[in-house]
């Protein structure tokens, strides 16, 4: 029998490290394999000249948000695979949810409005996926309950 597939996208944000831990305790609970995916992308900015910052610092940036989620979360480890990947947040998740059984993300990142419940990325996602998606809100608890 296949493994349950998780893929949960984190970008660094409270919600999204609640995302993290839901999932690693749902693919602990289901004995499967869970896919950390964070997603970059290097903005349009420059000067007159076309010079901007070096792309070095918006992947590590990421990888950086990454590594501090996973080292906050607890749970089993094993079956956990962490990638960061240079792309639009949606469309790196859209590919990663493609063998996925589920995806799972943070209500709203580091990009959202203060006043939406649900941002840009996980709308998106919940409408455009291939799998079913669970959106975390920041403010819940742990796994299935509500603090």
């Amino acid at each position: 029998m296949e493994s349950y597939r998780i893929v949960a996208g984190v970008d660094g944000s409270p919600a999204s490290g609640k995302a993290l831990d839901w999932a690693i305790e749902e693919a602990r609970l289901r004995g499967g394999s869970l896919r950390v995916i964070t997603a970059w992308h290097y903005p349009v900015l420059g000067d007159a000249a076309g010079a901007g910052p070096d792309v070095d610092v918006f992947r590590q940036s990421a990888a950086d948000d990454q590594a501090a989620l996973l080292s906050a979360a607890g749970g089993e480890r094993s079956g956990l695979s962490a990638e960061v990947i240079e792309g639009s947040a949606v469309q790196v998740l859209l590919d990663a949810a493609r063998d996925a059984d589920l995806l799972v993300v943070g209500s709203r990142g580091h990009g959202g409005f203060a006043g939406l419940l649900l941002g840009s990325v996980s709308a998106q996602l919940v409408h455009h996926a291939p799998c079913p998606v669970l959106v975390v809100r920041e403010n819940e608890g742990g796994h299935g309950t509500s603090s």
